[in-house]
């Protein structure tokens, strides 16, 4: 089986960092391949720096600095994984540019121009009901700027926006619909999507 680049994607608060980790995991049982689970901004310095910055980084230099590390993130991380065979998951990818830095102030032409050169993904989209969405976050004990300046309404479109903009670039997407979804019956539904 060829390697698999699989990206979630959604708004703050969907649950991608559970589905993205539970995907990994079933992932690996389903095909017995060796999967490499990993994370955007990365956990790499600048991932980091991203990750600290992102109260006072706005705009442009947000944009750019998360291209960079997505540039970096597929030279060093991901294409070394698919190459030796292994499955790659993601929790966000450039879609995530696509949406953040809408909300933050860009158009959609600006964010691509920094991020089309990356390589693309199968992106699998989770959507949910804005108010339950809104309720994770009202559960979290912080919440980061775009968080606050955002709303899982205006995700929710934007990421709709961003999934026809690629479709016209031939990137594979699905969406998945996880509303009264507990996170295993959304990873069966990601599996059913990709065949596996």
């Amino acid at each position: 089986m060829t390697s698999l680049f699989i990206a979630v994607e959604g708004p703050n608060g969907v649950g991608k960092t559970t589905i993205a980790t539970r995907l990994a995991t079933r992932l690996q049982d389903r095909t017995g391949g060796s999967v490499h689970l990993t994370t955007e901004p990365t956990d790499t310095p600048l991932g980091r720096l991203l990750r600290a910055s992102e109260s006072v980084l706005h705009g442009r230099p947000l944009a750019l600095t998360l291209a960079a590390d997505r540039a970096a993130h597929v030279e060093s991380e991901v294409i070394p994984a698919l190459d030796n065979g292994r499955h790659v998951v993601t929790d966000r990818y450039v879609q995530s540019s696509m949406v953040l830095q809408r909300v933050d102030g860009l158009d959609l032409d600006e964010i691509w121009a920094y991020n089309q050169y990356v390589l693309p993904a199968t992106s699998i989209y989770l959507e949910d009901e804005p108010q339950v969405i809104t309720g994770r976050l009202g559960q979290r004990t912080s919440l980061t700027r775009l968080e606050i300046v955002g709303s899982p309404r205006r995700e929710l479109e934007l990421y709709r926006e961003a999934r026809q903009f690629l479709g016209s670039e031939d990137w594979q997407q699905h969406v998945i619909d996880c509303h009264g979804k507990d996170p295993d019956r959304v990873v069966t539904a990601i599996l059913d999507c990709l065949k596996l």
